[in-house]
């Protein structure tokens, strides 16, 4: 009889056991249970994810998205002023009368824990410089803002530049483009959670790739985005819109979409057990 192979013997061993591999469910119901958890370790129980289809290129949406912005249409917005013009796949903030109000872009839907994607570019040629050139901003439940600004050879402040917490925390790296380039960000924000009391049980975190580049490693928010003073939380609903910012520059965007996150995505250390 010939000898069984090394892998073969272990796979035999592993189905004999009294825990073995369902045939079934693959996986096993005799190991450790995992700390935290209801789930043992490669437990055959344990519910698969989701699938979800990857968009057909990079930057596409999946599956499982909520496009805000195709391209071809702006109803999944409401501006606060005049509407933002819509042209070649983009849409831009509009030209400021003196004296006119802003005309913050706020979308219709609300949302808490996100994975976002969004695509910018600043006007070129460029005008003006530091806040004044190319600014604008994206701003979770209309509080909590990552900075959109040319940061392209125009020196600003550190915590008022692209990728910025604004007002808190520099990006890593600068890692902006020239104006008149697109631009892009993927951003997972995880909303902050109030006590009963209204105290802050876990402030709001951010984690911001620009141009595939990390510039925020799961940062916390201090508090709602103000300028020139030190932010603050004020206790706030689960969800609330997204904003884009009008900061009177003609800052252009496309390609905008955000999935909810479940609460498993939640970061571990803050849920005291394991995903």
């Amino acid at each position: 009889m010939k000898a069984i192979g090394t892998t073969a013997a272990i796979a035999l061993a592993a189905l004999s056991g009294s825990g073995a591999m369902a045939q079934d469910k693959p996986g096993f119901r005799d190991t450790p249970t995992l700390p935290g958890s209801q789930w043992k370790v490669h437990d055959a129980d344990r519910p698969h994810p989701e699938a979800v289809t990857p968009g057909a290129t990079p930057g596409a949406p999946p599956s499982d998205a909520v496009v805000l912005f195709d391209g071809s249409s702006m109803d999944a917005w409401t501006p606060t002023g005049q509407p933002w013009t819509l042209a070649g796949g983009a849409m831009t903030v509009p030209a400021r009368a003196e004296g006119e109000d802003a005309s913050t872009l706020v979308s219709k839907e609300s949302f808490g824990d996100v994975q976002l994607h969004l695509e910018f570019r600043s006007p070129n040629p460029p005008e003006k410089s530091s806040q004044d050139r190319g600014n604008s901003g994206v701003w979770f439940m209309e509080r909590y803002e990552v900075q959109i600004l040319d940061g392209h050879d125009n020196p600003t402040y550190a915590d008022g530049t692209a990728g910025a917490i604004y007002g808190s925390t520099p990006p890593l790296v600068n890692a902006s483009r020239a104006p008149g380039e697109w631009q892009s960000y993927d951003i997972v924000f995880e909303r902050p959670h109030f006590a009963a009391d209204g105290s802050v049980e876990r402030p709001a975190y951010v984690t911001v790739l620009l141009n595939g580049v990390l510039v925020q490693n799961r940062q916390p928010y201090t508090g709602a985005t103000v300028w020139r003073q030190l932010a603050q939380y004020e206790p706030h609903e689960d969800a609330a819109p997204i904003q884009l910012q009008d900061h009177d520059s003609p800052v252009s965007f496309r390609n905008i979409w955000v999935r909810r996150l479940p609460e498993a995505a939640r970061s571990h250390d803050a849920r005291g057990d394991a995903r």
